[in-house]
């Protein structure tokens, strides 16, 4: 049995929005769509769906929410298989719960106004954070679409010195769009480093970059032969590089590490990502 895609959604046009991406996504790895409202969210704030029901903002009930969401995924995709779930509950604990059984969670920004698509919402931080399986925040000039490969072509993983769950995602996820994937391991040198050896001294960066091109080759070493693959590394803080890469991709792929004693911690990286990345972010928690 294939594990449905789950998307959120409070019956802002900027989430039926994200019910388009999470559609194609469904479709594009053949499984379900499974549409979550939470009553708990904040009131839906425009006309668009309301005008569309023909009836005031008001009077919009979370069935309305549910069905015309239903009709965005199938706008499409007629034949996607599509259900749906309403809760009084707190969106973050539906979604964790949801994502115990799901392949991945898709969810937007939450921002209003001028800010809107913008500013990451707790809900959306506090899943990609915890949640079991990858989850998708699309942010960015994501035309609300992900059908077609996208519009770049292009897929962006920040690799680790390990093969990671992160890089088998990131590979599937090219393999699926027929796009290319750029591996990127970030580098720094630090200004007190220094070399042992004389024929060295005053180069460590040279010693740095070559360290990172090792870490990216044995992260790499799993990698399908199939998968259209660039290795880069850049020397800078890993959250600049991978910010700056978003602005060429169609999605953008980081890691999360396993629990530690101190329980979730989502990392400065992917944290900044969230909040700053120029295309959807995938979330992918370690296996391993």
């Amino acid at each position: 049995m294939y594990l449905p895609m789950v998307v959120g959604v409070d019956g802002s046009e900027s989430s039926l929005g994200v019910v388009d991406w999470a559609a194609d996504e469904a479709a594009l790895h053949e499984v379900p769509l499974r549409i979550v409202h939470a009553y708990r969210w904040d009131r839906y704030e425009g006309a668009s769906l309301a005008r569309e029901l023909g009836k005031p903002s008001g009077h919009v009930t979370t069935d309305d929410i549910l069905a015309v969401a239903t009709r965005r995924a199938r706008r499409h995709h007629p034949d996607l298989a599509v259900t749906t779930e309403a809760t009084a509950e707190e969106p973050e604990y539906v979604l964790l719960r949801e994502a115990r059984n799901a392949s991945a969670v898709i969810l937007g920004t939450r921002g209003r106004g001028e800010l809107a698509g913008l500013l990451l919402g707790s809900v959306s931080l506090t899943v990609a954070t915890m949640a079991d399986c990858p989850v998708v925040v699309t942010r960015g000039d994501h035309d609300d679409r992900a059908a077609g490969g996208g519009r770049r072509g292009r897929i962006v993983v920040g690799v680790a010195d390990a093969p990671t769950a992160a890089v088998r995602f990131a590979c599937e996820e090219a393999r699926r769009r027929g796009a290319a994937l750029d591996a990127v391991r970030a580098w720094r040198c630090p200004t007190h480093d220094t070399v042992d050896h004389p024929l060295l001294a005053g180069t460590p960066e040279r010693l740095h970059e070559e360290r990172a091109a090792k870490e990216l080759e044995a992260a790499l070493a799993d990698a399908p032969a199939d998968v259209r693959l660039r290795r880069r590394t850049a020397e800078g803080p890993a959250s600049r590089v991978l910010s700056a890469a978003s602005h060429e991709a169609d999605l953008l792929v980081v890691g999360r590490r396993r629990p530690g004693q101190f329980g979730h911690r989502l990392g400065r990286v992917a944290h900044t990502l969230l909040h700053h990345s120029a295309c959807p972010v995938a979330v992918v928690p370690d296996t391993t």
